[in-house]
């Protein structure tokens, strides 16, 4: 009856390093040309397409690129926003995207007392329904109200980007109930970054993956194609486009850590490869700022590796307890920097509330990580005079 591409959360513009950004614009442009490759009907997208609702301008003129090779090979595509390029005030890059003519944003709904009623989307004998993934999971509750403005004898798909209860696990969070949905021939969800199939109901993981945990757990992207006609109705379309190359070490003393990782790479052939470097342990008679990380990178760039990342987030210090007492426990973070400042006496002791302040500001809706980070370093100039 149809064959379609069934692809979510491609991120893109997600990944603050270069070298990962690149790869994971590679994976979205391979996943492109496979579609164009395998004849299909048409392609959903089911939402986060962007990373943020205001992406860098050169990764819109990359994205509209590769848009452009779907509309000159006829492939229409279909999509919905997700919870990152989703923003309250309505405005998303989608739209320049629906103007140019390259995709058709199937969200279409209106509001009848306590029912949200979906509009369909009609192609070549399939109607197809959306609706927007939100921030914090806020769609869950308008879910719960949707039905469905029916097309009797056609083949039913609903777009969403959401968390399904079948599929959240242990997870504190609001998953909206497979049975309460109107039904559909096909689910196409988003959002959850996993390989994920109940019935009819599939996440198809990220294009790429989309942090450290996700590059050990999942090492590359995938996306389904979905052929009704065939005895295998979804076929899964992995996209590796480097080998990740994992190590994990437990360390004791820092000052030792350097010499014994770097003989942990010697062990492998890490060219052209992403290294994930897993470091964890309690620190007793030294700190983190011991390991040389400086000698460890010189190494992977000597050896040729494509990247490294390292995570440290459980490689501790021994703790020290602190013998001053802290009189006002009501007022602890104040009463903590006078005792520091009079064990450590410095005319920069008096900026320390000003920095606190400044580091406190909020990430604004649709900001992106780089930009919110320069924000904070500029705030911060500000109090050193620098």
């Amino acid at each position: 009856m149809t064959k379609f591409a069934h692809i979510s959360d491609v991120h893109l513009g997600g990944w603050k390093a270069q070298a990962l950004q690149d790869l994971n614009f590679k994976s979205f442009q391979k996943a492109i040309d496979i579609c164009i490759n395998s004849k299909l009907n048409f392609i959903l997208i089911a939402g986060d397409l962007f990373d943020s609702a205001y992406p860098p301008i050169e990764i819109l003129k990359e994205t509209f690129a590769e848009f452009r090779k779907l509309k000159e090979a006829r492939i229409p595509c279909f999509i919905i926003a997700g919870s990152h390029d989703y923003s309250v005030s309505g405005k998303t890059f989608l739209d320049v995207l629906e103007k140019a003519g390259f995709c058709k944003n199937v969200t279409n709904f209106e509001e009848k007392e306590e029912t949200i009623i979906l509009n369909p989307t009609i192609h070549e004998g399939v109607a197809i329904y959306g609706y927007p993934g939100k921030k914090s999971g806020l769609e869950v509750q308008d879910l719960r109200k949707i039905k469905f403005n029916d097309a009797p004898g056609m083949f039913k798909i609903l777009m969403l980007h959401t968390t399904i209860d079948k599929a959240k696990g242990t997870l504190p969070i609001d998953a909206i109930e497979t049975e309460k949905l109107p039904y559909a021939d096909y689910y196409a969800l988003g959002h959850l970054h996993i390989d994920f199939k109940y019935k009819n109901f599939v996440y198809p993981g990220p294009i790429f993956p989309n942090n450290f945990q996700e590059l050990e757990d999942l090492k590359h992207g995938s996306f389904y194609i979905v052929d009704t006609e065939s005895i295998n109705v979804l076929q899964k379309i992995e996209l590796q486009i480097k080998e990740i190359i994992k190590l994990d070490i437990q360390i004791e003393d820092a000052l030792k850590a350097t010499e014994l990782i770097i003989s942990k790479l010697e062990e492998k052939n890490i060219q052209d490869k992403i290294v994930l470097l897993r470091i964890h342990g309690e620190l007793k008679d030294s700190k983190n700022s011991d390991i040389k990380f400086s000698q460890i990178e010189e190494y992977i760039q000597g050896n040729k590796a494509y990247f490294m990342l390292k995570n440290t987030h459980n490689l501790k210090t021994k703790e020290i307890e602190l013998e001053k007492e802290i009189k006002d426990s009501e007022n602890i973070e104040n009463e903590t920097i006078k005792v520091y400042s009079e064990e450590n006496p410095s005319a920069l002791n008096e900026l320390i509330p000003q920095i606190m302040n400044a580091l406190s500001i909020e990430k604004q809706e649709g900001e992106t990580t780089e930009t919110f980070t320069r924000r904070l370093m500029e705030e911060s100039k500000k109090v050193l005079n620098f």
